[in-house]
């Protein structure tokens, strides 16, 4: 997983300093692009079926975590103490592309309420596949730069999570969460 992370990391930054060569200490909003990668050691079919399904979601992302197939449809993940993630499916093309209307954490509630577009690609690699998130939409002032660190963090640990799935299994929540199993 630390190899994971390290790539995710890698590849975030210099997608970063890619969109940001603007003098100005923040990138305009327009410029701004948060963007991850990382290959799974899974075929594309399973690892769509981990994005694109209640029960394949559930597996690494969120227990009841739900997954409403079809633009305008939901893809949500749902955490104790009420808290969700995901948002709204804009697009998709099954085994290739899923583009989601995203919903940013609760302690950025103009973020979240504006949202931004999550691109997420599949593309196979021999016997996996790199996943790649390309996150749009940002515009400017402190909560939008506050609500991209966090992005950037959350969603590299979220997709560091995925691989990690495909290597040991699905997670245990009861495990991670310290929870009793039900």
């Amino acid at each position: 997983m630390k190899v994971a992370l390290l790539s995710i990391l890698i590849a975030s930054t210099i997608a970063f300093a890619q969109t940001s060569e603007k003098p100005a200490e923040h990138p305009a909003a327009a410029d701004k692009v948060l963007t991850l990668a990382i290959t799974v050691p899974a075929p594309r079919a399973e690892v769509w079926h981990a994005f694109a399904t209640s029960e394949g979601l559930s597996t690494w992302l969120t227990p009841g975590a739900v997954v409403d197939l079809r633009p305008g449809g939901e893809w949500t993940g749902h955490y104790p103490g009420g808290k969700t993630s995901g948002g709204t499916i804009a697009s998709l093309v099954p085994e290739e592309e899923l583009v989601i209307s995203a919903m940013a954490p609760e302690q950025f509630p103009t973020v979240r309420a504006t949202r931004t577009h999550a691109r997420f690609r599949f593309k196979s690699e021999g016997n996996s596949t790199v996943v790649e998130l390309e996150q749009t939409g940002w515009q400017n002032g402190e909560e939008w730069d506050k609500a991209y660190e966090y992005l950037f963090q959350g969603n590299a640990y979220l997709l560091a999570t995925l691989h990690r799935r495909f290597v040991n299994g699905p997670l245990d929540w009861a495990k991670e969460w310290g929870t009793p199993k039900k």
